[in-house]
């Protein structure tokens, strides 16, 4: 007979995605998510595979979380020059978060030696991409961004001013310069 789980799945991997997302992938070790997801050994091989397994996993959650942010970006009823500054300073302001994003932190540590993350990753910034597009496109059809402007071009640019905020909170704690980035960047919906 199978042992009733005592823990919830996404509880557990929320914490495992946490200390990845501190620690990388290098750093952590099998005892620190035993003591973080507060699990056996057991449950993590049985619940979610090995170490590489359960990290794989913990982007995956990641990226679900990221995606439901995004939505809701889109769905909001606000100029979209508002939210695209919502968007970018999604990982400067908030505090409730490891610094940094943990798809760079990932594509930079892992990306060259593992390809299922460089997958995984690559997948990431495109879907995020899509998601800009879409913001974008929403603003040329309401009128607040040129129509001859190309949104495909656009939402590369957005995604590499996001990836770079997002790899310089990590260094830098000067929140005028951060706005700074942040206010030229937005600067091309003009």
């Amino acid at each position: 007979m199978a042992r009733h789980k005592e823990f919830e799945i996404n509880e557990v991997l929320d914490k495992a995605m946490y200390l990845f997302w501190t620690q990388g992938y290098d750093k952590t070790s099998m005892q620190q998510l035993v003591d973080t997801m507060g699990i056996h050994r057991r449950s993590i091989y049985d619940t979610f595979g090995d170490k590489h397994a359960l990290f794989i996993q913990a982007l995956q959650r990641y990226k679900s979380l990221q995606a439901e942010r995004l939505q809701l970006l889109i769905e909001k009823q606000a100029p979209v020059k508002e939210l695209m500054r919502r968007f970018l300073t999604t990982m400067v302001d908030n505090k409730d978060f490891p610094k940094g994003c943990m798809m760079v932190n990932s594509g930079v540590e892992l990306g060259i030696l593992d390809p299922e993350v460089s997958t995984f990753v690559e997948n990431g910034y495109t879907q995020t991409e899509q998601y800009l597009r879409e913001l974008l496109l929403i603003g040329q059809n309401n009128g607040e961004i040129q129509a001859d402007v190309d949104t495909e071009f656009l939402a590369h640019y957005f995604m590499n001013a996001w990836l770079g905020l997002r790899a310089m909170v990590k260094t830098t704690a000067d929140q005028q310069k951060l706005n700074g980035i942040i206010d030229t960047t937005l600067r091309i919906l003009d």
